[in-house]
């Protein structure tokens, strides 16, 4: 298996420079988008905001560890980015149906309207980005897209691993 130093001297240098080149480009689009700067101002939501409340609709009613847990970040990363949705209604806490004493947090009916009017035009901003592209070029896209995510995502993993100090942006794919 290459090193690290074998993988940066490899003939593959050019295109892995360009790799990195357009990741960070399409990071810098991404956030434009999110932030209403390319697209619809209704795609405006935090990240993290838009994580937590997808994994809760994907999942259902969790408690702070097994939303953390799914996400691969810390419990009071999940705590600090859960504390403005329920503040402003998207997400409620009640009680744990088996253990009254613990707290399971819920997407709210406006939690479940907001996530679906996100959703609904980002995926119109989707089919227009990709308009001209073949059903198997997005899907091409999408499968590549989600390696890159899981590869990125299990080598943070085994970094968080060895220091102990999980990443809050670490986003584990949700299973179906």
């Amino acid at each position: 298996m290459p090193t690290s130093q074998d993988m940066t001297t490899d003939p593959d240098t050019g295109l892995l420079d360009a790799l990195q080149h357009q990741v960070a480009v399409f990071a810098r689009r991404a956030e434009q988008t999110r932030l209403g700067g390319v697209g619809q101002v209704r795609n405006s939501m935090d990240r993290a905001a838009y994580l937590l409340l997808n994994r809760l609709d994907l999942e259902g009613p969790m408690g702070v560890k097994a939303l953390a847990a799914g996400m691969g970040i810390d419990s009071s990363t999940v705590t600090r980015q859960v504390a403005p949705l329920v503040d402003t209604g998207l997400v409620k806490r009640t009680s744990h149906p088996e253990d009254g004493r613990a707290v399971v947090l819920q997407l709210s009916p406006r939690g479940q309207a907001r996530l679906d009017e996100v959703r609904s035009s980002r995926r119109e901003l989707m089919a227009r980005v990709t308009d001209g592209w073949s059903e198997e070029e997005r899907d091409s896209f999408c499968a590549l897209l989600t390696r890159f995510n899981s590869a990125l995502s299990a080598r943070q993993s085994a970094a968080s691993a060895d220091s102990g100090n999980p990443d809050a942006d670490t986003e584990v794919p949700p299973t179906s």
